[in-house]
């Protein structure tokens, strides 16, 4: 995946790039991406950058060269790097103060801002001066290298070391653990500060490999961060590389539909007993709080507080669906998404009587979404799509206007161009209790055996 596609950049954005272990490598490959695609590409710097770092640039011209100059230097070269001066190896950026002139001035696609300094070590906690991030900025990238896991919390490594110290109790020249790089990334003194209050937060976690234990600790820094609602994204990959961007880690909510009447079943099936201890329902919310999905939300109708009863104590939020009785899936999908915090994302839909849910196939449809620039993401088995599905905050709008017999489906089904199917080897994606037949089948494939029609627990 490219850096573009990664940050979701689009025309008018005005990007800064803070924090240490890439900035600078980032934000050069992201303006070749964007000049590639013939976009007016301009960058600068609210800091200071070396010299020798101008020879990154296609072209790079004093501020003072004029309006014009600028803009034909971008026609004939695409990509500009503006400076104010250079002095003893540094250069030297315009007064922020200057950038919305810039941008009202100059006909540019987007402008590249690198708003930080930190001394090309890899990870930084700022000054309270720093960084430098103009006021107009839509989009911050916070940056932070895997290079200082395992790295001695002291000044040769950690930018201003002193601050996580102060801050966390650290001891001076520990070892830096994965969880101590998410802590920075997400606190609002330390690598959020400064970002504009409307500005969109979409990290990346460079130095990291494709495969291997590194990827795995990078994934955990990333949802780690994430708990924070500020950040929309993180992503994992290596800035140099081919296609810089390995996955991109956002936050998915799962909507667990929990309203049905069972009217097939004669009693609520949600509350028909798993194990000897659990419900369906139990069952259900425990495989996803295994997988990590943050949050969860369940949709409750019929008996409702039963329900709640049962899934509350287990931290998910409960939503009561008013028109459970007549409005069927969709009601209850609209509920449910309706209910979802701002940040997120992407909800994962889940059925509510599909008790084998199984975490791999949670992983493998959660991985899925992330190394994919996909609106939806669905298992399939034999050829035939199931649940859990994970549809992407761009069409909830569409389903929130479904009317009347429409189903989620109609959606899922306009947009069969952008559907990422991962192949499954188990059909419990696409069965669920209907019946007691169904209860007792769906038990014997999950090994439990028959439990014919012991009453539901209340």
């Amino acid at each position: 995946m490219k850096l573009h596609e990664a940050f979701e950049i689009t025309r008018g954005d005005v990007v800064a790039f803070i924090g240490a272990g890439g900035k600078t490598s980032t934000l050069v490959r992201l303006g070749y991406e964007l000049a590639d695609l013939k976009w007016r590409v301009l960058a600068t710097t609210t800091t200071r950058i070396a010299e020798e770092q101008l020879k990154l640039f296609p072209y790079a011209m004093p501020i003072d060269a004029g309006n014009a100059a600028i803009s034909e230097a971008l026609n004939r070269h695409r990509y500009v790097f503006i400076y104010e001066t250079v002095s003893k190896g540094k250069v030297y950026g315009p007064d922020p103060a200057w950038l919305p002139t810039l941008l009202d001035s100059i006909d540019s696609d987007v402008l590249l801002v690198e708003a930080d300094g930190a001394r090309g070590l890899p990870l930084k906690a700022p000054y309270q001066h720093e960084p430098v991030i103009p006021p107009d900025t839509t989009l911050v990238v916070p940056v932070a290298s895997l290079a200082v896991l395992g790295q001695p919390l002291d000044g040769n490594h950690v930018y201003n070391a002193q601050a996580m110290i102060d801050r966390y109790g650290y001891y001076p020249g520990s070892r830096i653990k994965s969880p101590w790089v998410a802590q920075v990334l997400r606190d609002e003194s330390l690598g959020l500060s400064g970002i504009p209050e409307k500005a969109r937060i979409a990290a990346f976690l460079n130095q990291t490999p494709a495969t291997g234990y590194l990827r795995g600790r990078a994934r955990l820094i990333a949802q780690l961060a994430l708990r924070s609602s500020r950040l929309n994204s993180v992503s994992l990959g290596m800035a140099r590389s081919a296609n810089p961007v390995h996955e991109v880690q956002r936050p998915v909510a799962a909507v667990v539909l929990a309203a049905g009447l069972s009217r097939r079943m004669g009693q609520p099936k949600v509350l028909l007993p798993w194990t000897e201890q659990k419900t369906i329902i139990e069952h259900i919310v425990e495989q996803l709080i295994r997988s990590r999905i943050d949050p969860i939300t369940v949709v409750t109708g019929h008996h409702a507080d039963e329900v709640k009863s049962l899934v509350k104590p287990l931290g998910c939020k409960v939503v009561f669906n008013r028109a459970y009785r007549t409005g069927e899936m969709l009601s209850s999908l609209k509920a449910g998404l309706r209910a979802l915090p701002e940040n997120i994302a992407a909800a994962m839909i889940v059925l509510g009587d599909q008790p084998r849910l199984d975490p791999r196939v949670i992983h493998q449809v959660m991985t899925a979404y992330a190394e994919h620039a996909s609106v939806i993401v669905a298992p399939s088995f034999e050829m035939r799509r199931g649940h859990p599905i994970i549809i992407s905050r761009r069409l909830w709008p569409e389903l929130l206007a479904l009317r009347g017999d429409a189903q989620p489906r109609d959606v899922i089904n306009a947009h069969a161009d952008q559907i990422t199917y991962v192949n499954v080897n188990t059909d419990s994606i696409l069965r669920d209790v209907d019946t007691p037949q169904d209860y007792n089948e769906e038990r014997y494939r999950a090994g439990l055996g028959r439990y014919g029609k012991r009453p539901r627990r209340a």
